[in-house]
């Protein structure tokens, strides 16, 4: 497919044309492709949906064979897509579904620690503490200076921050709200060294960054494919290294139990499989587009909306370009106020009075805005942005 990136790609996708879209890293937008393709595999189940669920998606039932399940096909693709073997990835609904698998199996005892950064996303974090007050656990959440960041500082900060009682570090690849892309191959040779396992939590890394899972040397990585992989929602992985698999449960245990990880996860009960078997075509679409051409453009919009915003709202830079992946968060003027409910408010006015959908957020005293580029994006959408910022400072 040749074409030029920025507002005219909007025709591939289903958006309000009249919507300023910079929020594509919150719950993805489909393409129309997907969309259809995902269409005909619900029309198809429903032509004989026992057969489709129970003899192709799965095999429940039926005479033995060694034909690979539908979802053994489509988790094949993904996994070359990620650099991984396919018999040690499995689709879960998000990441946050696979950080419960993750920690949930985990044999922890009481007085045992989990390592967080205060930059891991909410519902992982809630994760953490639920399975930590279950089992006597504890939960240790590292700093990370904000907005200055260094990836040399985080990489040292994380191995201090280990103690003797800490089994398991949940790392961002992509932070979700500050949107910094962490070093995760250099803080997770850091834990392995002090005998810490990792829980790479990749929600925004697929499609945004090239990634060859085994090479990052963690334990287990989740991730979503409905957010920058094209997939439809909801779509996500959960990579197990293989000696991380055995007693490795899905949160809904059904007929796989303790039959190996993949029967486990490939059933969990009578669900629509469908976003599961359509995310090949959203990364067949990724690659005819030149997936690196996508990132660069993505990256690039971000990076320059990074600086220039950044200018004109009189803030400074304090990250350096690596540091961005294809989202970018930006502090807003000060005197737009600082509290979660002023952030809500302003978030709600830029939809309903501007047409613009963009993620707002409070942290450390101050209001941010998070960039999400795409490649239905252009630097007049970022103009849009700035207007109606600017109009608000002068009212």
């Amino acid at each position: 497919m040749t074409m030029g990136f920025g507002r005219g790609m909007l025709e591939h996708w289903t958006i309000d044309s009249n919507t300023t879209y910079l929020n594509h890293g919150t719950v993805g937008v489909v393409p129309r492709r997907v969309l259809v393709a995902q269409q005909a595999i619900r029309d198809e189940m429903e032509r004989q949906p026992a057969r489709f669920m129970l003899r192709q998606v799965s095999h429940l039932v039926g005479a033995p064979t060694d034909e690979p399940t539908l979802v053994r096909r489509a988790a094949g693709a993904v996994a070359s897509f990620l650099g991984a073997d396919g018999d040690d990835l499995v689709f879960v609904d998000n990441a946050t579904s696979g950080a419960n698998a993750v920690l949930r199996s985990f044999p922890f005892q009481a007085g045992d620690e989990i390592l967080l950064t205060d930059h891991n996303y909410g519902a992982t974090a809630r994760v953490a503490a639920f399975v930590a007050r279950e089992r006597g656990a504890v939960v240790r959440t590292l700093a990370v200076p904000y907005p200055r960041f260094d990836r040399q500082c985080l990489v040292e900060a994380v191995e201090r921050a280990i103690g003797p009682r800490t089994r398991v570090a949940v790392l961002d690849h992509i932070t979700s709200e500050s949107a910094l892309v962490f070093p995760l191959a250099d803080l997770a040779r850091r834990c392995r060294e002090r005998g810490v396992a990792v829980l790479a939590d990749g929600a925004h890394a697929p499609g945004t960054l090239p990634i060859d899972i085994p090479t990052l040397g963690v334990d287990w990585y989740v991730g979503n494919l409905h957010k920058w992989a094209y997939a439809p929602r909801s779509c996500g992985i959960l990579w197990a290294r293989p000696d991380r698999q055995a007693g490795l449960h899905p949160p809904v245990v059904s007929w796989g139990l303790d039959q190996g990880f993949l029967a486990e996860f490939d059933w969990v009960g009578t669900r629509d499989p469908s976003p599961w078997l359509a995310a090949p075509v959203g990364l067949g679409l990724l690659q005819e587009l030149d997936f690196d051409a996508v990132r660069r453009y993505n990256h690039d919009l971000a990076w320059r909306a990074c600086q220039e915003l950044t200018d004109r709202w009189g803030g400074a830079v304090e990250r350096d370009e690596e540091s961005v992946g294809s989202m970018v968060t930006v502090p807003l003027p000060k005197t737009l106020g600082c509290t979660p409910e002023l952030a809500s408010r302003l978030r709600d006015s830029l939809l309903d009075d501007d047409h613009i959908e963009i993620h707002v957020h409070a942290r450390d005293g101050q209001m941010w805005v998070r960039v999400s580029a795409q490649v239905y994006n252009d630097w007049s959408d970022i103009e849009r942005l700035s207007g109606a910022i600017e109009r608000r400072l002068r009212a």
